[in-house]
């Protein structure tokens, strides 16, 4: 017997109008748990995410792991029948997802007013690089220059070196998940109103403002109160984190390194006894934080020896023994074998057509949170460009075929 789809969100429509990362990752989030993501794409060209680290055919991994669940409609906005096709898809829809730099929706007439004229109990959620208002509000940017902003660039890096940017496009992500979660708010308001019978919720209680910088900002822990309340200016500490010790990376006999966090006071004793020193663990200006943070560098030393003698394997065996809290610095062939991510289902493989070939068995990550025990499965990869455009078009609007024509660009292209 087939066991029942888990769909919390079934039912939802949204109307994602995104590029590249952050819009596209609050849909995603949304798709996953059973939404239903209608993504608007340029005719042509599509989300430029398409040719973002593209190794094979004309369609990225990166595009394809962060559109999955959902469907791609072509419609050229420049047009009066694309502008026309978007407002009756948002009359139909719970939800608006955009990412575009203030004023462009505005610009191309689809802005809240006229999107509530619509749909007077659609969500608008935007996402811009400094949020809609404010002296910043007009200016362009990517999650490099939003980290920057937020504070969060300034501690990664050894504090010798100019800041560095971690692998992925972190600030887009959590951006995305502001967004997902302040439109699952807002929908939450609405239905709430509507049980109440307390009246339709306004508009500017609908439009959801996210800022990249603010969601760098926002992760930032006591940044701002220990620098204002005790001029505090925390600085890059490499692979330490601030005030905290000893937790950090070690490299081993064999070359790999593990990280180790055994800050804990309890932790730290029995840390010190596992790698042979107990003095470090008897010592009295050792046992809180402070102390040990002021000393870092010796305990750092003393366990970088420790483990310069052992392969990863056995120093990670040690240390679990031990109950202090270690693991290995995963790369893509560690996830793709791992027995904790396969028993969870976190790793789910797909053929993937590149154009030219099908690549088969490639896995795409898993949806977080898990429900049920494990995660839910990836109803599809991001879609091909313009996928879904006739199922939604004709399907969804009941629009005859000039109309989507008129409406994808097709018309116009066949006139030039």
């Amino acid at each position: 017997m087939t066991p029942p789809r888990i769909a919390p969100l079934e039912g939802i429509r949204v109307l994602e109008l995104g590029n590249y990362i952050a819009a596209p990752t609050a849909g995603r989030l949304l798709a996953d748990f059973g939404a239903e993501v209608i993504k608007v794409e340029r005719p042509g060209t599509g989300d430029e995410l398409r040719n973002w680290r593209l190794h094979k055919g004309d369609t990225s991994m990166l595009y394809r792991t962060i559109n999955r669940n959902k469907k791609s409609v072509v419609l050229d906005l420049r047009t009066e029948a694309g502008k026309q096709a978007v407002l009756k898809l948002a009359a139909r829809s719970d939800i608006l997802l955009e990412n575009f730099r203030p004023g462009t929706l505005e610009k191309w007439g689809l802005g809240p007013e006229v999107l509530n004229e619509a749909n007077p109990d659609l969500i608008i959620t935007r996402i811009s690089a400094f949020g809609q208002t404010g002296p910043l509000s007009a200016r362009p940017g990517f999650a490099a220059v939003a980290e920057a902003y937020g504070g969060f660039r300034n501690l990664v890096g050894d504090p010798d070196r100019a800041p560095v940017r971690v692998g992925v496009s972190i600030g887009d992500s959590i951006a995305g998940l502001y967004a997902a979660f302040g439109s699952m708010m807002s929908l939450y308001q609405r239905e709430a109103r509507r049980r109440d019978t307390a009246g339709a919720v306004p508009l500017t209680e609908r439009i959801i403002d996210v800022a990249l910088n603010e969601a760098m900002f926002s992760m930032m822990e006591s940044l701002i109160p220990d620098y204002q309340a005790y001029g505090v200016d925390r600085q890059r500490v490499g692979g330490r984190m601030e005030g905290i010790a000893p937790s950090n990376a070690y490299i081993c006999r064999d070359g790999a390194s593990i990280v180790v966090a055994g800050n804990g006071d309890s932790i730290y004793q029995r840390y010190m006894q596992t790698i042979g020193r107990p003095d470090l663990a008897e010592d009295p200006a050792l046992q809180s934080n402070a102390g040990r943070w002021s000393r870092r560098e010796e305990l750092d030393q003393a366990i970088g020896a420790w483990t310069a003698e052992l392969d990863a394997a056995d120093a990670l065996a040690a240390l679990d023994a031990a109950g202090v809290p270690a693991g290995p610095i995963y790369t893509a062939a560690d996830i793709s074998t791992d027995s904790q991510y396969a028993a969870r289902n976190m790793v789910q493989k797909f053929d993937v057509s590149t154009g030219e070939e099908i690549l088969p068995g490639v896995g795409f990550p898993g949806i977080v949170p898990v429900i049920g025990g494990e995660s839910l499965p990836i109803r599809n990869l991001g879609p091909d460009l313009g996928e879904n455009t006739a199922e939604i078009l004709a399907g969804l609007l009941g629009m005859d075929p000039a109309e989507i024509s008129a409406a994808t660009g097709r018309e116009e292209a066949l006139q030039a």
